[in-house]
């Protein structure tokens, strides 16, 4: 008998269920023992909400690390640095950014202007600066970390405040710094941010023009040094033992003269757990999901060149009719067009395929609870904890709200359109690309508006990967109703928690 067909969790759903529980202890044991010996505390400034990590065994007063995060990240994306660089003695800081996480207040100003969003951010790493070295366990002298966006406010931080000794640039884009300033800069970027690693090499030869990768060059007081870590992207990097090793050793040599904190402690990888413990609470849910009703026969499958048309219309008619009469109302970066563009879609693919998403449902609200629990509830947790903010706050709560009933209508009318997930892959595959398409056909008509709709894209394409599945199960067995629901409410959820608050025109 073949082995995946020993281990169908239709046939087998204790053992299933009981597997991934074993993986996901497994994922929580060296995640929670990557925090043993730190002390976390609650931090403030000036509104900014954060975290202070400290090492329990710490001698005494030590440099101050301020670690920022990059757009629609928060100070969990950042944890990796924040434990590790604890343990090896510093004082840091992790904070949410104004519009971020759980900070309560929006970014603001012109957000493609260098004195206009750019300048506030900049100013709120000053004000963390202020309050961190107020702290006691602070022995005034800083350095700054700094990811993707991020990258670039902590240069110009550091170019702004003579306070700051070293400067770590991981997956930079910044072009603020000169030949002689910061004056210690080490640039991080994954082997595969092709282009982020030839702006790090060209501000390393900025200092000498024969600089090469992995080679730290420098004058006098100025230090450069663009490091690659291997096999990594734009978030895989965070987590890459080289980016530990190397922000550690380059934190050790810029406070060697004053005696820094010297510990070189291992690094305890956290990346690969947090994507086992993900991906185990998404498959205990396939044995959850026979609870449910005995699975619905296969629906008619729409004909060819009717799917074809559910998918083609509104993919390309949605963007020229919501560019059109689109109006910001909501306070965060255009996930107001997103409600809109979502419920045009829905209604127009449920309008071209001429079937109720009433038929062949049954189980709705069981099914609707079971994706709640498991998406948001035991995934959103374990997400929160460990890798990104998942728990709304103040506004947040009014954007999920906003962005449900066109989320809904969208997935229902996806779960019609695939067969309530009997349909054929390439079916599923096509539905997905269509609405990825049609977002960035929108991005392309109203570039200056709705530019950042092209951010939204992977967060869309990671919710397909992982919520769709579980919503598959869900419809095999209850149908498209409770399906679509499920997920349009966890995908409203997944959107209103992501992107940054922001107020006024942008």
């Amino acid at each position: 008998m073949p082995l995946l067909h020993r281990l169908d969790p239709r046939r087998h759903p204790v053992a299933w269920l009981l597997l991934a529980v074993v993986l996901a202890l497994a994922a929580l044991w060296h995640l929670e023992q990557a925090r043993e010996g730190i002390e976390t505390r609650p931090f403030t400034a000036g509104g900014t909400p954060g975290t202070v990590y400290l090492a329990r065994d710490r001698a005494g007063p030590a440099p101050l690390v301020v670690v920022a995060h990059g757009f629609a990240g928060s100070r969990q994306l950042m944890q990796a640095f924040s434990f590790h660089l604890a343990r090896a003695g510093y004082t840091v800081v992790a904070y949410d950014s104004e519009g971020h996480g759980r900070n309560p207040l929006p970014m603001s100003g012109d957000v493609t202007a260098i004195d206009g969003t750019t300048r506030l951010l900049v100013a709120e790493v000053e004000r963390v600066i202020d309050a961190g070295l107020a702290l006691p366990a602070s022995d005034g002298r800083v350095a700054l970390i700094g990811h993707s966006m991020a990258s670039d406010i902590v240069v110009r931080a550091a170019l702004a405040d003579p306070r700051v000794d070293a400067v770590v640039a991981v997956s930079m884009f910044s072009e603020a710094m000169s030949a002689t300033a910061p004056a210690r800069l080490l640039m991080v970027s994954g082997e595969w941010e092709g282009r982020l690693r030839s702006v790090a090499l060209e501000a390393t030869r900025q200092v000498d023009a024969t600089a090469r990768e992995n080679e730290t060059v420098g004058t006098g007081a100025v230090r450069r040094r663009a490091a690659v870590a291997p096999a990594r992207e734009h978030l895989g990097v965070l987590y890459s033992p080289t980016t530990l090793e190397e922000t550690t050793r380059w934190l050790h040599d810029s406070f060697a003269a004053g005696a820094g904190p010297g510990r070189d402690p291992a690094v305890r990888p956290t990346g690969a757990w947090i994507l086992v413990l993900l991906a185990a609470i998404v498959f205990s849910f396939r044995p959850v999901a026979e609870w449910l009703p005995r699975p619905l026969p296969p629906p008619a499958e729409a004909g060819s060149r009717r799917f074809l048309l559910a998918v083609a219309v509104p993919a390309v008619l949605v963007p020229l009719v919501a560019v059109a009469v689109y109006r910001p109302f909501l306070p965060v970066l255009v996930a107001d067009y997103l409600a809109l563009h979502l419920a045009l879609y829905g209604v127009l693919q449920l309008a071209v395929l001429g079937r109720s998403p009433f038929a062949g449902s049954r189980a709705s609200g069981r099914a609707v609870a079971l994706l709640l629990l498991w998406g948001v509830g035991f995934f959103g947790l374990a997400l929160d904890r460990y890798a990104a903010s998942f728990l709304p706050s103040g506004e947040r709560w009014a954007v999920i709200a906003a962005l449900a009933p066109g989320a809904m209508l969208f997935l229902v009318a996806d779960a019609v359109a695939t067969d309530a997930g009997h349909g054929a892959l390439w079916r599923r595959l096509l539905a997905r690309f269509a609405l990825l398409l049609s977002l960035s056909l929108a991005a392309l008509f109203d570039q200056e508006r709705l530019g950042f709709v092209l951010l939204v894209l992977p967060v869309v394409l990671l919710f397909f990967c992982v919520h769709g599945l579980m919503g598959r199960w869900v419809a095999l067995r209850a149908g498209p109703l409770g399906a679509g629901i499920g997920l349009g409410l966890a995908l409203a959820w997944a959107l209103g928690v992501s992107f940054p608050l922001f107020a006024g025109e942008y």
